[in-house]
């Protein structure tokens, strides 16, 4: 019965996947060797020239008036797709590369399009703008390089290429550049130029680290990337699931779970586990999400997974607040779907005696909706959760409870209510 109830936990279609452990610990995680590579190093003329103005106006920062461009990427793009081919990127096809990079971010390559890139925004998934600005704070966001099937962060040439060594002319004319600028009130202004760069060397591994590793995981379907990029590249593994809803991959996915806790001072995150806000306005939630919060939570449990139910029972009473900003993206029947699911997924413990349950998970949701919300749950046939029906009229008595005992805060040594029974007299099933 227990598996027969998590596969009908969501109303959506998923392919069970297997969640083994592939942790991989005989790899060296800190490490990705990166081998030698011609990439850059055989003198390029438009490299040469857009090398310049890149050394001309030193490292990016809010002061710096060059504007990267397409151009930037343009030639940069061979020498990523070289580096990448050198340590053993396998381009797969354009019809698999676009279902992949669909299947992952959410975005459909148009083959219609004359644009040789794709940008993929971080800060917001729905922004389609190209944006040629290399990742500071107000910006982050990755390109995917079309046809030659790969992805990639704008990165200025100084930052891939060992510049000094393969253009040594051009880099000797970085040794008189100025280190100053006039900004646009005259002012005079320090600029940072790449060879005063003290750890230039390590930076351009870790980026040439990164861009093998995302590629390789992502597209060639190699796990042995995958640790370093938890080790090493949190933000965007961590973004996959919570930013664009990527839940296929249950190794993945389990990263992300154990190290999402619900905290009051960012609620909105925890909920990134559970459902996402397509750019389409259609609202997809995370079954597979589910299947591995139940791997989790365990009877007995000595780990932080014994809080699984407590972080989704802060969760559940956060969205119930129609002042939060869900509230502000979701219709009333999209959240009363989240907040059923929740419930239905926590309430299964509670018929368990394995785990001596008492978070009432049902009664709670039936204490947060109104009338218009239970409406909404009877005509969508209690949006088709199997048991939810019958969990629900049984939780009436843990609806009392909650009531007396937590949200209106009155029961206390003088005020002790009553039991089941005792309850259930004056309240008998209809």
């Amino acid at each position: 019965m227990k598996h027969r109830i998590l596969m009908s936990l969501l109303v959506i279609s998923s392919v069970l996947v297997s969640c083994q452990d592939k942790k991989g610990d005989n790899h060296n995680v800190n490490v990705i060797d990166v081998k030698e590579s011609s990439a850059g190093l055989q003198f390029n003329q438009d490299v040469n020239t857009m090398l310049k103005k890149q050394l001309e106006y030193g490292k990016p920062s809010f002061d710096n008036p060059y504007q990267y461009s397409e151009k930037d990427l343009e030639v940069t793009a061979p020498i990523l797709s070289q580096l990448l081919l050198d340590n053993g990127y396998k381009t797969i096809g354009n019809e698999e590369f676009n279902n992949k990079v669909k299947q992952i971010f959410n975005r459909i390559i148009d083959k219609n399009s004359a644009s040789k890139f794709l940008y993929i925004n971080f800060i917001d998934k729905c922004d389609k703008g190209l944006n040629y600005t290399p990742n500071n704070a107000e910006n982050n966001g990755m390109f995917v390089v079309k046809n030659q099937n790969f992805i990639t962060d704008l990165y200025p040439l100084p930052a891939i290429i060992d510049y000094q060594k393969a253009y040594t002319e051009t880099a000797q004319e970085e040794n008189s550049a100025s280190k100053t600028y006039k900004d646009a009130n005259g002012n005079e202004v320090k600029k940072y130029l790449w060879k005063d760069t003290s750890n230039l060397k390590e930076q351009r591994k870790k980026n040439i680290q990164t861009l093998i590793a995302r590629n390789l995981y992502l597209f060639n379907d190699n796990k042995a990337q995958y640790k370093w990029l938890t080790l090493n590249d949190s933000y965007f593994m961590d973004a996959l699931v919570k930013t664009f809803g990527y839940t296929q991959d249950p190794d993945l996915l389990r990263w992300v779970v154990e190290r999402s806790k619900f905290d009051k001072k960012d609620p909105s995150d925890y909920g990134k586990l559970f459902w996402i806000k397509d750019c389409d306005e259609s609202v997809r939630l995370h079954a597979n999400t589910f299947k591995v919060l139940q791997k989790l939570y365990l009877p007995n449990d000595s780990s932080e997974n014994r809080f699984i139910l407590d972080n989704i029972k802060s969760y559940l009473e956060y969205l119930e607040n129609n002042d939060n900003p869900e509230s502000k993206v979701l219709t009333e029947t999209e959240k009363v779907k989240i907040m059923a699911n929740l419930a239905y997924f926590a309430e299964q413990y509670k018929y368990n005696p394995s785990y001596n349950d008492g978070t009432k998970m049902m009664g709670r949701l039936r204490f947060f909706l109104g009338n218009s919300s239970r409406d909404i749950l009877q005509k969508n046939n209690y949006f088709n959760l199997p048991k939810f029906k019958e969990w629900w009229d049984n939780a009436d008595y843990d609806e009392y409870f909650v009531e007396e005992c937590e949200y209106n805060g009155t029961c206390g040594p003088d005020n002790q209510p009553m039991n089941i029974t005792e309850w259930r007299k004056q309240h008998p099933k209809k």
